[in-house]
This record gives structure tokens, C-alpha cells and sequence, in this order.
């Protein structure tokens, strides 16, 4: 199958950290250097308080503050998409106002987690979320970490709504993303939301991936995605084989604690993670630098 047309938030996008000073506040201006650097090695877009921005451990107050330094930092040349999910609808309403008043250019909604919602109310509350504001949304579909799946016919039914345009998929499971992109309506943007599955993804009809190893290499990832949507499947295959190594070592450990060491030592201090998340270990840390130089050889 074809690439699909359409990439609302741009084909390579980077769900970004959340840099922290020595006495654990959010280090805003830290964060303005890293979106330019994403901006300047291949990154369209940027998911700001997503779970790498380790989100749960925001405030409202620092995810706002973060939703407008993340527009300041992009000036317009990168999408800004606005983690605003919580497993409250009333506050993912709320916070999704607050984004489109920083001029913010789109949102992600995680699946509600904790409470696991049935199908209905994952409806009614993606559904919610998106009449709040004029902004195109991306769901979140991640059971790993919310113990709840979007079924694919609850997607279908979603893809209906014309704010919600696309969804980030880290299921970890090839079979249920195929059937998915299978499934829903020419025009509704699917993205791999691991590093791991960004070719299968792109190479069965998503747009792109929401990536985390772009961090690191970006142009890399730029270069994988070409290759696909150009049908050159040796090309792709050996770039996907150089990331794989460091993709794995970026999560030896719950993300993004491998991505905060690995950048605080090969680009520059974005702090340690908020508890109850723990510094990177010596060998993941040894992990990501051998997985650095076969991936930023390639």
C-alpha cells in the first residue's frame, strides 16, 4: 500500500523531553535550545508533554508554560502538538484550551488510563477533547501503559469526527497496526509511535512515526522514512538494522530515563527524571553509546 496523503503534523515527529535544572524545575530555556536542535536535524513536529516529557509529573501551570515555550522555540517552522490527556476529561478539556490559547497547532490524547474506560467512554471522551477547540487532535494508543486499547472499530468511529486526524500508534502489535490502517478512512493519518515499527508502519500506509530516538538521529530517521515511501526496501532495511541497537538501548529502561542520561551525556544536561522515575544506569548508558556509533555511521 501507498503512503497515505495525508501527514497533518508533518511525516517525522519528536516526542520531546522535558529538560529540569539541578533542583528539579522545568529548565524552559534548555528546552528552547533542544526544540532548534530538533529543528535543525530533520524533526516537522514536536509532541510537547507526551510520556517522554515524563507528563504525569507536570504540573498544569509547567505544561502550559511548556506549551508556549515550545511555540516561541519553533517560530513557526515546526508543528506544535500539545500532549493535553489525562484519565480526567473534564482537565483534558480544560488544558487543551489553555493549548490553542498558546497557539499551539494541534493535541494528543493519550487513552485514559488507571480507570479503563470502556469503549463508549473512550468515545465520549476523545470526542470531548476534540470539540474544545478548532485544533486538529491525535489519539494516543499505547495499552502498554493505560492497561486500555482503542479497538479498532472505536478508531473507525473516531476517524469520523473532522477534528480528529490521526493517531499515534504504540500498540506493539504488527498485526492489530495493519489492520487498523487497513480499516480506517483514506485521509486519517496513522504514525508509529516506536522508533521499532516505524518502517513496518510507514511501509503498510502510515504517514510517519512520533519518534524518540530523533533526539539523537534525526537525520537518520529522515533517511528511513524516504527510503520507504520510495519503495527502496534495501535501503531502508539496513538503515532500520544500523537504528535498531540504540532504539533498543532507549528503552533498557522505562523511557525516558535511557533518552534523559543519553542526552544529558552526549548533548547536554536536561537534569535527571522526576521521581518516582530514577537516573539511567552505567550499562544503559554503555548500551546507547555503542548504539550511537553504529547508528550515526549509517
Amino acid at each position: 500500500m501507498e503512503a497515505r496523503p495525508s501527514a497533518p503534523f508533518g511525516e517525522l515527529l519528536t516526542a520531546t523531553l522535558t529538560p529540569f535544572d539541578e533542583d528539579g524545575a522545568v529548565d524552559y530555556g534548555t528546552y528552547w535550545r533542544l526544540v532548534r536542535h530538533l529543528a535543525e536535524n530533520g524533526t516537522e513536529g514536536i509532541v510537547v508533554s507526551g510520556t517522554t516529557g515524563e507528563s504525569p509529573t507536570l504540573s498544569k501551570v509547567e505544561k502550559i508554560a511548556l506549551f508556549k515555550a515550545a511555540v516561541d522555540a519553533a517560530g513557526g517552522n515546526l508543528k506544535v502538538i500539545a500532549g493535553v490527556g489525562t484519565y480526567d476529561t473534564a482537565a483534558s478539556v480544560a488544558l487543551a484550551e489553555k493549548a490553542a490559547e498558546m497557539g499551539c497547532d494541534g493535541l494528543m490524547a493519550v487513552t485514559p488510563y488507571y480507570s479503563k474506560p470502556p469503549q463508549e467512554g473512550l468515545y465520549r471522551h476523545f470526542t470531548a477533547i476534540a470539540e474544545a477547540t478548532d485544533l486538529p487532535l491525535m489519539l494516543y494508543n499505547i495499552p502498554s501503559r493505560t492497561a486500555r486499547l482503542i479497538e479498532i472499530d472505536t478508531l473507525v468511529r473516531l476517524a469520523e469526527h473532522p477534528k480528529i486526524v490521526a493517531v499515534k500508534d504504540a500498540v506493539d502489535d504488527i498485526d492489530f497496526s495493519l489492520n487498523a490502517i487497513a480499516a480506517l478512512p483514506e485521509g486519517f493519518a496513522v504514525y508509529a509511535g516506536n522508533d521499532s515499527t516505524a518502517r513496518r508502519i510507514v511501509g503498510a500506509g502510515g504517514v510517519g512515526v512520533v519518534s524518540v530516538a530523533a533526539h539523537f538521529v534525526g537525520p537518520q530517521l529522515r533517511r528511513l522514512l524516504d527510503a520507504v515511501k520510495a519503495g527502496d526496501d534495501d535501503e531502508a532495511a539496513r538503515i532500520d538494522e544500523a537504528l535498531a541497537p540504540l532504539i533498543a538501548a532507549l528503552f533498557a529502561e522505562p523511557s525516558p530515563i535511557p533518552l534523559k542520561g543519553g542526552m544529558s551525556a552526549w548533548w547536554g544536561s536536561v537534569g535527571e527524571p522526576r521521581l518516582p522515575l530514577i537516573p539511567a544506569s552505567p550499562e544503559t548508558l554503555a548500551l546507547i553509546e555503542s548504539g550511537l556509533e553504529v547508528a550515526q555511521a549509517v
